[in-house]
């Protein structure tokens, strides 16, 4: 299954938020981090960044949802 990215928070909490609205709409997501939110907790650089991923096929209503148009 094919995973395209549909936000990038600034760090762990940002993207629960995140994941929180796709979970609610029915839209499964993840999140992907390079760093330990415990080690990195401010985005420095992007490195306290966490990508949301969803499956691709779900990837423009995951968007329409997180810019609030209501496209889900």
């Amino acid at each position: 299954m094919k995973m395209a990215e549909v936000y990038r928070a600034a760090g762990e909490a940002e993207a629960q938020i995140i994941k929180g609205l796709l979970d609610s709409n029915g839209i499964d997501c993840l999140l992907k981090s390079n760093a330990a939110p415990s080690v990195h907790v401010f985005a420095i650089d992007g490195m306290g960044e966490v990508k949301v991923m969803v499956r691709e096929s779900m990837a423009e209503a995951a968007r329409g949802l997180i810019r609030g148009d209501g496209n889900a």
